[in-house]
């Protein structure tokens, strides 16, 4: 299995000599600009994975969310053979095929919860019960992944976190029970991520997008025939839609994940709290109210703030 790039015993080596003499914090600088890259990949996949929530709030207002969740996976599937049809069959060859499918499954299950959740949470509320991920995967990413995590780091989930707060306010309108389905979504979904970033490190980032894509259409396949309901050309459109900001979602998260350390792109997750913001007033008309605003910016420069923190404290080392 490929170690994971700049991990810390490489630096440590080139430290030591036993690769080209380097000066003292020349390692930390190289990997700025793969971090920088994991962070981009992280802000585009928020985007894209909020268009798609919006696309599939809009469907599950009339149609069930298994067949949503079906459309949101097959339509991947469909954009995946014709981008990649030539070198299909070679990419679906791996060395993890159990892990994969636990992938997988963990990304089926984190949408099935987050779809069922926007039926009754508006989607301003829900991405912001979706940032406990973050935390799950910072968790993990030490025993796990075998990252270090610094104080800046932790300090820059929590503070996020203190943000999601602000806006789900406990004890207010978007802690009712459905409440509970974004909250579980979010737990897999961190799950998910730390397994993208495990995969990450031996397996093609378009092996494990066909996997993902594949194994979600193949199980919704086998019930959507129980859910189905007539669409009009205009939620055709929009299923296709879902799925193909899906698959440039997915594509941009597992690109970060290979860039940059799962705990340093974490926290730009909150970034999809804007995109949400910006969505739920152009679309479905949910003005944020003051207490939105005020836990957006928490979380948005929280996040920003540690990252170029880090970033000072790594070019005066």
């Amino acid at each position: 299995m490929t170690p994971p790039r700049d991990t810390p015993s490489d630096a440590d080596a080139r430290r030591k000599g036993h690769d080209a003499p380097a000066a003292p914090g020349a390692a930390d600088r190289a990997t700025e600009p793969a971090t920088g890259a994991g962070v981009l990949w992280m802000i585009a996949a928020m985007f894209c994975f909020v268009t798609m929530d919006t696309f599939a709030k809009e469907l599950v207002k009339s149609h069930s969310v298994v067949q949503v969740v079906w459309g949101r996976f097959v339509f991947q599937v469909l954009v995946l053979s014709v981008i990649l049809a030539p070198r299909l069959r070679a990419l679906m060859v791996t060395e993890n095929l159990r892990l994969q499918l636990i992938r997988s499954v963990l990304l089926l299950a984190t949408t099935a919860l987050y779809f069922t959740g926007l039926k009754f949470v508006p989607l301003a509320e829900a991405s912001a019960i979706m940032m406990v991920s973050p935390l799950v995967v910072t968790a993990l990413s030490v025993p796990v992944l075998g990252e270090r995590v610094g104080a800046r780091r932790w300090a820059g989930v929590v503070i996020g976190f203190c943000g999601a707060l602000i806006i789900i306010r406990p004890g207010g309108e978007a802690m009712q029970w459905a409440a509970l389905l974004p909250l579980g979504a979010a737990t897999i979904y961190g799950f998910y991520q730390v397994s993208t970033r495990f995969l990450s490190h031996s397996e093609s980032v378009l092996t494990t997008l066909c996997y993902s894509a594949l194994v979600g259409a193949v199980v919704m396949s086998t019930v959507v025939p129980f859910q189905w309901t007539p669409l009009t050309p205009w939620q055709w459109a929009l299923l296709f839609g879902a799925g193909a900001f899906g698959t440039v979602g997915h594509f941009a998260l597992i690109k970060s994940f290979t860039a940059a350390p799962a705990a340093a792109v974490a926290p730009f997750t909150y970034s999809n709290l804007i995109w949400a913001a910006i969505y739920g007033v152009l679309v479905f008309g949910d003005w944020p109210d003051h207490w939105t605003l005020v836990g957006a910016a928490v979380i948005a420069g929280s996040g920003i703030y540690i990252y170029h923190r880090e970033q000072r404290a790594k070019r005066l080392t």
